[in-house]
């Protein structure tokens, strides 16, 4: 389908993904704000970093330290190379972004670090999820020197298939990974939406679950650009402002990545955006139901939906200019709810579904 196609409403909004919205008003105040400040100094020794930084803290009830990246690939790359030497390895599911969409860039970062994937038929894995099992069954596969050492367990929260892990699950995991001597990392690009859908402390689900670097995703929840790098451990995070610096991550106007950070933290105003893109997506969820031909994959957990649709239905879709992944969903589609996606959108989609289901 071309990008260009007249016939594309420029102010439709899509279920591709949460990339696609704009910024929310709070962050785009802040932003603002910082841009009204004049002259502050560059690097992250703004007044703006330090306070988005402060409230972070704040919000996860710990004195972490707080990094900012430009994009979550970068974030999740720096990390794990913070955790990992070169002949270390980690320990993902087939489906997790650092797997399957970051182009080799945990490996680069790292010098080699090499990721280790779980198996994929259990019920769990068929979600998305590692289990403690598939930790242990890839710790004790080999423990000679010839094999790459397992050395840090990678979990995303969400995952890509849209469901959570409790934080039971989590606890689990990371107590198999401490008894191993693996730390553990959580790829948050969405963590906000698997916070709302737990209705969980976000310390609960991270530090105090045994998470030591947390990954925490803004982009996708109403932020321009830029994700915080959380090191609970903070002893992982030694020479990390050189890892950042040397990947050109280190933005020179740091101010306007941290400052709508204010706007997204102040008043849970990323709770209140993650809360909304996973009730449209609960939406879309109830209005595709029934439609003949239409298989829902599994019940949303924050803010997806993975459905098979007949090919003569997706070809339809997408050329009355719907856009849509199918690659992510192992042969179904994958849709995808924003902060900003409106019931009037979604009752659009479904609607549209329903009609070509029919013809």
């Amino acid at each position: 389908m071309s990008l260009t196609n007249p016939s594309i409403e420029t102010h439709r909004q899509h279920f591709a993904s949460d990339n696609y919205a704009g910024m929310c008003p709070e962050a785009m105040h802040w932003f603002m704000e910082a841009n009204r400040s004049g002259h502050q100094p560059a690097y992250g020794e703004d007044v703006w970093t330090q306070r988005s930084t402060d409230m972070i803290r704040e919000l996860f009830q710990t004195d972490c330290d707080v990094y900012f990246v430009f994009n979550g690939t970068a974030a999740n790359s720096l990390a794990l190379a913070a955790m990992c030497q070169s002949y270390h390895s980690v320990i993902c599911t087939p489906v997790a972004h650092v797997e399957t969409d970051e182009c080799g860039g945990p490996e680069f970062f790292s010098n080699g670090s090499k990721l280790l994937v779980s198996e994929s038929e259990s019920p769990a894995a068929r979600l998305g999820k590692l289990t403690p099992d598939a930790v242990e069954q890839l710790v004790t596969k080999r423990d000679d020197i010839h094999y790459p050492k397992p050395k840090v367990v990678s979990l995303t929260q969400a995952t890509e298939l849209g469901t959570v892990y409790t934080v039971e699950e989590v606890r689990a995991i990371a107590a198999i990974a401490k008894r191993r001597h693996l730390k553990v990392h959580m790829d948050g690009a969405r963590f906000a939406n698997a916070v709302a859908s737990l209705g969980c402390h976000p310390s609960e689900i991270t530090w105090r679950a045994g998470v030591d670097v947390l990954c925490f995703g803004g982009t996708k929840n109403g932020l321009p650009v830029g994700e915080a790098v959380v090191f609970f451990d903070r002893d992982l995070a030694e020479d990390f402002a050189y890892r950042v610096k040397q990947a050109g991550q280190l933005a020179s106007k740091m101010r306007f990545i941290s400052a709508p950070w204010v706007g997204l933290l102040e008043n849970d105003v990323w709770l209140r955006n993650a809360r909304h893109a996973n009730k449209m997506a609960q939406r879309l969820y109830r209005a595709l139901q029934g439609i003949e031909g239409v298989e829902l994959l599994h019940e949303p957990q924050a803010n997806s939906v993975f459905a098979r649709l007949p090919k003569p239905v997706i070809d339809a879709l997408y050329a009355r200019g719907w856009r849509f992944y199918q690659f992510i969903a192992g042969g179904g589609c994958r849709f995808m709810c924003a902060w900003d996606t409106t019931e009037a959108a979604v009752d659009a989609f479904a609607a549209h579904v329903r009609a070509l289901a029919r013809a």
